[in-house]
């Protein structure tokens, strides 16, 4: 009875915790997304589960993004990040458990032994030695068993400074896997972008090749319009600029498409289907598609950035309860059980046993302040987390409403650049034909020719921002089910005192 009220006490004592209560701060942000002319007016309604798919509808583009989650080095290194968090957590945890160690081992020595009388033997630990002669010497083979088990040093967690140290460690760990998520979320913004770089980039090519198939046909024009005595030679001189100019960009575009594939092999791990690359922007952004409506500012806190900095705030919290429980007296056990025999058959007899228990207590009687300085610096420290935490989630909504200011005036943006394009072609063809007609000067014509050919270029800059901002905007809420990090091996099971854990 004696014996498991002392047991009772020690396990009370062990389930004590010094760590503040884990307190998440108030969100620093309204509780809803701006309203102006600039901003969309939002549904307050909770966002239902997003996927990237929902999204990124494009055969193609998710065919890249899934070769990109499947292949691409900096999520190797975000997986491998996630797999020493877990051990340094479960090498943690294993301290608040007993070391058994065992160990066993035979010892022999030979040595001469001095006989007295005839016939006497040589026997020493139960192993004969040679016979002697009357008063004479003998050679004796000593040989002895040993074998023990026992717990060395381990220390009685009465005031949960190990169980705070392993819940700190715990909390590190899933940070880490909460910034693997965040490189899984970037990594599919960043495809999704360099895929739609490459859409305009293709566009804009297509762009400088019309404009120079029709710088071509106006030198030619103007060529014979000079030898025919018509024209001065400034209009062939300027419809050569207005060529040579159109080659640069043809040639400028080619290498950013190079460029283009090279940043999405590098984002894919491996190489990449052509096949899998679109033709223009026009036919890349409306594969698109917007997040749906009704979204609430606390969906920020489901954001991978928002995640981890929570967790980091949890740890710095457990870490006070770790420094607090520094400053009282550590309590440490030792025990060891072992057999020795002087005959391998006789070793686990009862007269072969011996045990040895003891324990220690230290306590610091004086460190110069040390042990109170460590409370204030991890007091310090989860100070400047909860102020991480609170800026994660302002950068965060600063993010969402820097996107859905985009996205509230692109569409007009878009409307206005298609309605400018649609104008300066139709203004170039009637120059032409004036000016092919001997009505207009080739001035005139070169205007419109190279009005034209800004207002395209400005046409698939448009495009190319308005499907980007839906990108933007879907990185920015940062919600994506999908992308939920799986590390490979057992999951956590439940710690001592702690959540989720990992058995040593």
């Amino acid at each position: 009875m004696k014996r498991a009220l002392i047991l009772l006490s020690t396990a009370a004592l062990a389930g004590c915790s010094m760590a503040p209560k884990d307190v998440r701060p108030a969100a620093p942000v309204p509780p809803s997304w701006p309203a102006g002319d600039s901003y969309l007016r939002e549904n307050e309604a909770t966002l239902p589960a997003l996927s990237w798919r929902d999204v990124f509808r494009d055969a193609r583009l998710q065919k890249l993004i899934e070769q990109a989650l499947a292949n691409n080095r900096d999520l190797r290194v975000a997986a491998a990040n996630i797999a020493a968090a877990r051990a340094q957590y479960q090498i943690q945890r294993g301290a608040q458990f007993p070391e058994v160690d065992l160990s066993g081992g035979v010892t022999e020595r030979r040595g001469t032994a001095t006989t007295n009388g005839l016939g006497n033997s040589g026997s020493v630990g139960g192993t004969t030695g040679n016979t002697g002669a009357v008063g004479g010497n003998s050679t004796a083979l000593r040989t002895n068993y040993t074998t023990q088990a026992g717990i060395t040093g381990f220390e009685l967690d009465l005031f949960g400074r190990l169980a705070s140290l392993t819940r700190a460690q715990q909390n590190s760990y899933f940070a880490t896997e909460a910034g693997a998520r965040a490189t899984r979320l970037t990594l599919v913004g960043d495809v999704a972008t360099a895929w739609l770089n490459y859409a305009s980039d293709a566009s804009l090519l297509t762009v400088a090749q019309q404009t120079a198939k029709s710088a071509e046909d106006t030198v030619r024009l103007t060529r014979a319009r000079l030898d025919g005595g018509i024209a001065p030679r400034t209009d062939l001189r300027q419809a050569e600029q207005t060529l040579a100019t159109a080659q640069n960009s043809i040639a400028r575009q080619t290498t950013l498409l190079a460029q283009d594939v090279n940043a999405l092999r590098l984002l894919a791990g491996s190489e990449i289907d052509p096949a899998l690359l679109p033709a223009s922007i026009e036919q890349a952004a409306p594969t698109i598609a917007s997040v749906p409506a009704g979204l609430e500012s606390s969906i920020l806190l489901r954001r991978p950035d928002v995640v981890q900095a929570e967790y980091q705030l949890r740890a710095a919290n457990a870490q006070i309860g770790a420094a607090r429980a520094a400053l009282f007296p550590r309590i440490s056990l030792t025990s060891v059980l072992g057999f020795a025999s002087s005959a391998l058959s006789s070793l686990f007899d009862g007269d072969a046993f011996n045990w040895q228990a003891g324990g220690t207590a230290s306590y610091a009687i004086f460190r110069g302040g040390a042990g109170r300085a460590n409370v204030r610096l991890s007091e310090a420290q989860q100070q400047a987390a909860i102020a991480n935490y609170e800026r994660a989630i302002q950068t965060a909504f600063r993010d969402v409403a820097n996107a859905l200011a985009t996205r509230g005036t692109i569409d007009a943006q878009l409307r206005a650049t298609q309605l400018q394009a649609d104008a300066a072609l139709d203004t170039y063809r009637l120059s032409e034909a004036r000016y092919r007609g001997g009505i207009d000067t080739f001035l005139a014509s070169l205007v419109s020719q190279r009005s034209l050919y800004t207002a395209q270029q400005q046409l698939v800059t448009v495009q190319l921002t308005a499907a980007t901002n839906r990108v933007n905007l879907y990185r920015a809420l940062g919600g994506d089910s999908q992308l939920e990090v799986t590390p490979q091996g057992p999951q956590p099971a439940a710690a001592p005192g702690t959540g989720a854990g990992t058995g040593g």
